[in-house]
């Protein structure tokens, strides 16, 4: 890498492996940053793909939630008080604790991003290179129409405050990279600046390498899989199932649950509640299911992915990351509205999908083909 010698690492940093799978950084000091790391969901995941990628980087968040088993996360001073356990009490906090990690500097900083993570500025931008990869600009500050959580009237004044930081705190980026065409756009219309387009890592090849006996499973069931949040509509996935007259197997966690437990009780079909599967038993869920329900307007999707991998179909709507991870009438079938009857109208026309068609599909989104772009945005940004 050009520039100045790479800064030394403050002492007693925890110690990794040397090295990095990318030439242009073996003799930099890299950081890579995340937000907050619950034990389950799509962003971390790819936090740890790209932490693959830099196995003597320094890693850091916010906080880690209980029970998630990182031993190199180092974790902020948030992390150390009550705060915590409020994600919208964190929230106008975030941007200054980015500001005060820590008093180490680095040649290369890489965020994985979805609320405040790109404003971190761990070094002067003309030594160091801060590099984003974006899930997200925040949806409840930027867009509260797709999250809700933001939508409030009272929250207008603070919400624009806040826009106004994440646009100061952010100025020092060099480069941003973003998870799907709809992030990249969203990115150009809140933030004004440029990113490429690399989707995230998907582990295709598990799902696809089912057992015997989870392949030769029935699919006799519609199924919705993901964080029990209101955002991701499991209410209308409970009454798509109920237009569509078919069992129903929710799985996932979150605040939700004992709402949509109450709307399973009065569904008019059956509705089993799988709590935090683990990979295993999310796999063989996918390859038991009729179809996969995604009502939702998301940034991307990795759940959908998966799901193609088993070569279950996707039934959702045409908006957002479904756009780029399901072809409409070949890997599964898309629609604008969010009336329950059109979705389950689609049910009756699954068996016009193939299969094999589907999982084909969903190996374009490979572990292997996020690190051969990633690393190569990476490398091409530091030269």
């Amino acid at each position: 890498m050009s520039g100045p010698p790479p800064h030394a690492a403050a002492t007693g940093a925890t110690a990794e492996p040397a090295g990095s799978t990318v030439p242009a950084l073996d003799d930099a000091s890299v950081a890579l940053v995340h937000e907050w790391f619950g034990v389950t969901g799509g962003s971390e995941q790819v936090f740890r793909n790209i932490a693959e990628l830099f196995p003597a980087a320094q890693r850091f968040a916010l906080w880690k939630d209980d029970g998630v088993d990182e031993p190199l996360l180092r974790e902020s001073w948030l992390a150390r008080t009550p705060i915590r356990r409020s994600k919208a009490l964190a929230l106008p906090l975030m941007p200054v604790v980015w500001r005060t990690l820590t008093r180490e500097r680095f040649d290369v900083v890489i965020s994985s991003s979805h609320a405040f993570a790109h404003t971190v500025r761990l070094g002067p931008p003309e030594t160091t290179r801060h590099l984003s990869y974006v899930h997200a600009p925040a949806r409840y500050l930027w867009n509260p129409a797709t999250d809700g959580r933001g939508a409030s009237p009272l929250l207008t004044l603070p919400r624009r405050a806040l826009q106004g930081v994440d646009l100061r705190f952010s100025r020092h980026v060099h480069r941003y990279a973003a998870n799907s065409r709809e992030v990249q756009a969203r990115i150009r219309r809140y933030w004004r600046r440029d990113a490429v387009v690399i989707n995230p890592p998907v582990r295709v090849d598990y799902f696809a390498a089912a057992p015997a006996a989870d392949r030769a499973q029935a699919r006799d069931y519609l199924l919705g899989v993901g964080r029990w949040i209101p955002y991701k509509r499991f209410d209308l996935i409970v009454a798509i199932a109920e237009a569509a007259g078919m069992p129903l197997v929710i799985a996932g966690s979150g605040p939700e649950e004992a709402n949509l437990r109450r709307l399973a009780e009065r569904a008019g079909v059956p509705v089993t509640f799988e709590v935090t599967p683990s990979q295993e038993r999310l796999r063989r869920l996918y390859w038991g299911a009729r179809a996969l329900l995604f009502p939702v307007h998301e940034d991307f999707g990795i759940v959908p992915v998966e799901a193609q991998a088993c070569g279950t179909p996707v039934l959702g709507l045409r908006r957002g990351g479904l756009l780029e991870t399901v072809v409409d009438g070949e890997t599964g079938l898309l629609v604008d509205s969010t009336d329950p009857r059109d979705h389950a109208a689609l049910t009756r026309r699954l068996d016009e999908l193939r299969p094999d068609r589907v999982q084909a599909h969903a190996a374009t989104f490979s572990e292997a083909s996020f690190a051969t772009a990633f690393a190569a945005w990476v490398a091409e940004a530091v030269a």
